[in-house]
């Protein structure tokens, strides 16, 4: 501890990966010593960093690099959809269980921000790159899935290490809000880039600037909590020794296996929903005779604008009622939020099959089903990551989170577009091809995806009959 020259106290630190967490504990590296002296040069800086290090400025921050995660991701499907988009989250499932690995074991906050400015450098070469260098666009997609995997495998441990029960799932609401936040935004800015300049490279040179700014902000304000130490557990554990032990443990977590694959559910519909959704409706369009059909390379991104403000706004407000809704059940069952997640998976599927229903007569009443039907399916995803958060031990969150994310990607939006492309080719093969058998041979396959969202409410369920076991067995 030193002091100022008008006798003020400026608290230090002995430890950086030790933060006042919201259960009320203090670090011993926060209390204040005995022994005071004058302050030495840089030290008033350093105590000033450390009175910005607060669990809500760490959770922020986080909140942003994530929503700039997602922007990068749905601004390249937008502008330059599929191979790129594939090799990116080929590179992107190979890579998450390495980082997931390495957030259980190492400083999680250099791993962040070297992440951040690895994807956010490559991110901007790539707009750099001709068409006559296109296989060297793809790799670069690649490298950024790499940089990517390691943000989103870890960032949300570091929530989970700075905040416990009502809190975190506030948190993690916020923070997972980046993903429709991210992909709205990212088709809005993709969109308008091509449109404006009739060229989507220019959409790639935005994020970059962004990102570098976060990756500093981390290094700055973000710190890299014990494991555990929110919930007042990590005396009690021991780091995981081998990645297998990690792999068998969560094998055997029965609420873990089922939430993944509900999670890999949401995953497949969105991913279609994402890609196809966009030209579904211009091509009912083109059946209402509202617009003719485009012919050229750069086409009205009407529908893509449209889609994309309609996912920001029902992400916002999905993960604010999710957070609300479960908030308020679990004062009458302790497994409120696998069934807040499976009742609003069902309801969701409701309306999306409305939307194919009405989509031939009336593009307005589309869009309203749509908005319902994302609205219930975006109440899961921060709730899924709390039911993560309870049911894996803190030493094992980053692995878990990872084996997560690739599955959902591996059996989600990794292959739904191309299934759902292929079953719609399939079907206008089968008659003469017109504007009106495109559409419902589209929409058709589309269809798909109500079935698959059922399925994963299912999962749901069965993650709630396992889920209180579970959730002891990670106290204990």
């Amino acid at each position: 501890m030193c002091v100022e020259s008008n006798g003020r106290e400026i608290e230090g630190c002995n430890s950086s990966e030790e933060v006042r967490t919201l259960s009320g504990s203090m670090s011993p590296g926060l209390m204040p010593s005995p022994d005071l002296h004058s302050c030495k040069p840089g030290q008033k800086f350093r105590a000033a960093l450390l009175r910005c290090r607060t669990p809500a400025v760490a959770a922020g921050i986080l909140s942003v690099g994530n929503v700039l995660n997602y922007i990068d991701r749905s601004t390249v499907a937008v502008t330059s959809p599929f191979f790129p988009s594939t090799v990116f989250i080929c590179s992107f499932m190979v890579a998450v269980p390495i980082f997931g690995y390495m957030g259980d074991r190492f400083n999680r906050r250099i791993i962040l921000s070297g992440g951040i400015f690895f994807w956010s450098t490559v991110t901007m070469l790539s707009s750099f790159i001709g068409k006559e260098h296109y296989w060297l666009f793809v790799l670069s997609r690649g490298l950024v899935g790499i940089g990517e995997s390691s943000y989103s495998a870890i960032s949300p441990t570091i929530i989970g290490d700075l905040y416990t029960s009502n809190s975190r799932t506030i948190m993690l609401s916020v923070f997972y809000l980046a993903i429709p936040l991210g992909y709205g935004m990212g088709y809005i800015l993709g969109s308008s880039a091509k449109d404006a300049a009739e060229d989507w490279h220019w959409a790639l040179r935005v994020s970059p600037f962004i990102g570098v700014t976060v990756g500093a902000l981390i290094l700055l304000f973000v710190p890299d909590p014990k494991r555990g130490c929110a919930d007042q557990i990590d005396g009690r554990m021991s780091p995981s020794q081998t990645w297998l032990s990690d792999m068998k443990a969560l094998a055997k977590n029965r609420s873990y296996v089922f939430s993944t694959l509900a999670t890999s559910a949401v995953s497949f519909a969105t991913g279609a929903f994402g890609m196809l959704i966009p030209i579904y409706l211009y091509r009912a369009q083109v059946v209402q005779r509202e617009i003719e059909p485009c012919t050229s390379k750069v086409c009205s991104s009407k529908n893509s604008l449209i889609f994309g403000a309609i996912t920001c706004a029902t992400g916002l407000l999905g993960v604010v009622i999710g957070a609300a809704v479960t908030r308020y059940f679990r004062r009458k069952t302790a497994r409120a939020d696998p069934l807040v997640c499976a009742v609003t998976m069902m309801g969701s599927a409701i309306f999306i099959c409305l939307v194919f229903v009405v989509a031939k007569n009336s593009i307005i009443a589309a869009y309203v089903f749509i908005f319902i039907g994302e609205m219930l399916l975006f109440v899961n995803w921060a709730l899924t990551a709390d039911i993560l958060m309870f049911v894996v031990i803190p030493t094992r969150r980053a692995t878990a989170v990872a084996i997560q994310s690739f599955t959902s990607h591996f059996l989600g939006d990794a292959g739904s577009p191309y299934l759902i492309g292929m079953i719609s080719d399939k079907l206008q093969d089968k008659f003469v091809s017109s504007e009106l058998w495109k559409f419902l041979s589209l929409g058709y396959a589309l269809m798909l995806c109500p079935f698959i969202i059922v399925v994963g409410g299912m999962f749901f369920l069965a993650t709630a009959l396992y889920f209180l076991d579970d959730r002891e067995k990670a106290d204990r």
